[in-house]
């Protein structure tokens, strides 16, 4: 019986009750894994272990993360740990060129920028309020405490049905703005870019995944949108490594 692959890549994601990936930033560089074929490992943490944690690996706060949190990675062959998936997403293209995954286009700034305000609104009115529903009771806790301090309010005032809707209605012309930008080089393949993934292609698939593990009628709302499905379906290969 054939070995297992030693892992290179030790990757820190949030744990829920489903046992997979639920967060953006975290299935961006899963993505990335995933497309070079590099061997990794899971650690998932709860929300209240995630600074202990990585201070404990000697992570410090710098310019890119002004708070502790995932992705952050242990590449094993160097010991090397790093926190934020951008940095990471460097990291990893410069470590593992093979597979290259452009990180950054013209095209896929715009699309980044544009999406983070209209997704961005989406996602927070209609998957934040929904996550404690997967978390543990003590994740569940603590979540609740900081986003609630934060927004001033119950997370689910923002699901109240005037509320969630008047929110959707707000941002509709600009994300399917975005989508008609993701089907720009539609004729050369099913990527941003065309017929290889990207940086940003992972920045779409994996905030529609997210969603998807949280609450599948928002992804199927976000869906109907020319454009995302599209993104998302060309990645689906990418996403079978998920725990």
């Amino acid at each position: 019986m054939p070995s297992q692959i030693e892992p290179e890549i030790v990757l820190y994601d949030l744990a829920c009750t489903k046992n997979v990936c639920f967060s953006p930033s975290v299935w961006r560089i899963r993505l990335m894994l995933n497309y070079k074929h590099i061997p990794y490992r899971t650690v998932f943490l709860e929300f209240p272990d995630i600074e202990p944690t990585l201070k404990g690996l000697g992570l410090a706060l710098g310019e890119s993360a002004s708070k502790y949190t995932v992705p952050a990675i242990q590449h094993v062959p160097t010991n090397t740990h790093i926190m934020d998936s951008s940095p990471i997403a460097a990291f990893l293209e410069s470590t593992y060129p093979s597979s290259p995954v452009p990180l950054t286009s013209e095209l896929g700034r715009a699309i980044e920028s544009q999406a983070r305000t209209a997704v961005g609104t989406t996602l927070r009115t209609s998957v934040m309020p929904r996550e404690p529903a997967i978390l543990s009771p003590r994740a569940q806790t603590y979540f609740r405490r900081t986003r609630e301090a934060a927004l001033g309010h119950p997370l689910e005032d923002l699901i109240a049905p005037d509320k969630e809707e008047q929110a959707w209605v707000a941002v509709r012309d600009s994300m399917r703005a975005v989508g008609e930008l993701m089907l720009t080089n539609r004729r050369e393949g099913p990527f941003v870019l065309g017929a290889r993934p990207s940086y940003t292609d992972f920045f779409v698939a994996g905030s529609l995944q997210a969603a998807r593990v949280v609450h599948e009628d928002v992804f199927r709302r976000i869906t109907g949108f020319p454009g995302y499905g599209e993104v998302y379906e060309a990645c689906l290969p990418y996403m079978e490594k998920r725990d």
